[in-house]
């Protein structure tokens, strides 16, 4: 099986996954997601397929921002379970061995 190809400027496809929207692909068509890869270090990567080709995209995910870590930090000590900052509040965030990660994005958030 080849290899999927990692687009390198995603930042606005980034946008339109976390908001839940159709993303475009680069050959036409739109992108599919097939998995979540959570990778060391917090990151994560999507992989997507393309609805017109079947050809198959990587694309990284970003690790979280102190911002977004602050925030989850902040819902624990209020005793709420926190949602992804990124994809909002109805996406609770899961924990995965010593950390707090969304399922949709792959990120971890916080360690508990």
């Amino acid at each position: 099986m080849a290899e999927p190809k990692r687009i390198e400027k995603a930042r606005q496809l980034l946008k339109e996954y976390y908001a839940g929207q159709r993303m475009e692909s680069p050959n036409g068509g739109f992108l599919i997601l097939l998995g979540i890869r959570p990778q060391e270090g917090g990151t994560a990567v999507g992989v997507f397929e393309c609805s017109a080709s079947s050809l198959r995209y990587e694309i990284v995910i970003p690790k979280a921002t102190r911002t977004e870590r602050k925030k989850v930090r902040d819902a624990l000590q209020q005793g709420r379970d926190p949602d992804c900052p990124r994809h909002g509040s109805e996406f609770r965030l899961v924990r995965a061995e010593k950390n707090l990660v969304c399922s949709h994005c792959g990120v971890a958030y916080a360690r508990v």
